[in-house]
């Protein structure tokens, strides 16, 4: 019985993510955002207002930010976009964050009240979570949508989180933005999957797989020791 309390929660939250992930798949909504962006374009200053509405409602409904990242950067420039995309995933980050700790992290903490090794590990987590944050944003292999409802279960601080994410977040999107001035006009992004690879796309990639071990690592070590401080 305590096996199934585990999987029906695990289960629906599979069938959420599925069903978003299909559904921007089938509706299209890579083109919806390609169109809201022609729309935010014309809206002159205060399309950054909406702009940032958009983006941290596609963060809350798991839709991938990549087309407003690159959008940003052939409306806004490099400097203009770059601040722009930096506030807007922050805000979009912690917004999903928020639910995912205040909707489930009550759930969560019930379940690992008797556990003394995931209380163990979850209370390492909190000591060391800005680094952990910090790694897992510049790695390509961790979700950003899905890590932003995950730290939201964890005991990380909310300033820790947003602070770790906004810098970790920071080299990918002026990246991304630079990127997208150069397409010079929105019709021509979609171009962008096509052309060779830039040295500073393969250094940011480099980055990203040496973050990846060191937070692989970092995790596994602090995971040890906290099991082991609390089982002696």
């Amino acid at each position: 019985m305590k096996t199934l309390k585990w999987i029906k929660p695990l289960l629906l939250l599979s069938a959420i993510v599925a069903v978003l992930v299909l559904g921007g798949k089938y509706l299209n909504l890579q083109q919806h955002l390609a169109d809201a962006l022609a729309w935010i374009k014309d809206l002159g200053s205060a399309g950054m207002g909406v702009y940032a509405l958009l983006y941290i409602l596609a963060c809350v409904l798991f839709v991938p930010g990549s087309i407003l990242t690159l959008g940003a950067g052939a409306i806004y420039g490099v400097v203009a976009g770059s601040l722009l995309v930096s506030v807007s995933s922050t805000l979009g980050a912690t917004a999903a964050f928020l639910v995912g700790r205040y909707v489930a992290r009550g759930w969560i903490a019930k379940k690992i009240e008797g556990n003394a090794r995931f209380s163990a590990i979850d209370d390492a987590v909190a000591g060391e979570g800005w680094k952990i944050v910090g790694l897992t944003r510049l790695s390509p292999i961790f979700s950003f949508n899905l890590l932003n409802y995950a730290y939201g279960l964890t005991r990380v601080s909310l300033r820790e989180y947003v602070l770790a994410s906004w810098i970790g977040m920071l080299p990918g999107t002026v990246m991304y933005v630079y990127l997208g001035s150069l397409a010079g006009d929105l019709a021509s992004l979609g171009a962008e999957t096509d052309r060779a690879t830039t040295p500073g796309e393969w250094a940011l990639y480099t980055l990203g797989l040496l973050a990846t071990v060191l937070v692989t690592v970092y995790v596994t070590k602090i995971a040890k020791k906290a099991l082991a401080a609390r089982l002696a």
